[in-house]
């Protein structure tokens, strides 16, 4: 299953959820998202923004008017860029869904260049953590959502606050050309 199909189940499903903004923040290994967003797979407002510290917070300023935010950041330092507007959500009770595309289980630990081990980055600050392991888009998968975006709003406990979700993709990260379109580049 292509890595960007299942970015598209996702950003389906938390539009589906309620989601109302998306913040994606440019990377390599988020790039299945940005082809999802570009497929219109979500409905709500989205908006690239270049700069994870100043996403964080602007999804901050969103949850604060009321608003459901989600930010996607690409793996590595990028994650932890975060940290601050992590813990902002958290002291203040605002929802705040993090979406950090990683390296599948396989790939992690080897010693590759901006291999973080971010899976439960802020464990000590969320709500919940949820490590997806790359996956085709299922029921499974609808159901890991909503159980994330209920602990961001608080629905289980009465106290909303920040969720990581940790989606893992293996290559591709971008669509694949229909095998006449490579040809012609051969």
């Amino acid at each position: 299953m292509p890595s960007v199909d299942t970015a598209r189940a996702i950003l389906s499903t938390l539009d589906a959820l309620g989601v109302t903004h998306v913040l994606y923040c440019p990377g390599s290994r988020s790039a299945p998202f940005a082809y999802a967003l570009e497929s219109g797979a979500f409905g709500g407002q989205a908006r690239a923004v270049l700069d994870e510290r100043g996403a964080g917070f602007a999804a901050v300023g969103l949850a604060r008017t009321g608003a459901l935010p989600v930010v996607i950041v690409t793996s590595g330092t990028a994650v932890a860029e975060l940290a601050p507007a992590v813990l902002e959500a958290s002291h203040a009770r605002l929802p705040l869904l993090v979406v950090s595309a990683d390296r599948p289980g396989e790939l992690r630990g080897v010693g590759a260049s901006q291999a973080t081990d971010q899976a439960r980055l802020f464990n000590t600050h969320a709500r919940a953590c949820v490590d997806l392991e790359p996956q085709e888009p299922s029921p499974r998968l609808v159901g890991q959502l909503s159980r994330a975006l209920a602990a961001a709003t608080g629905a289980p406990t009465g106290t909303p606050g920040q969720v990581q979700l940790n989606v893992a993709f293996r290559d591709p990260l971008t669509p694949q050309a229909p095998a006449q379109q490579r040809d012609a580049y051969r």
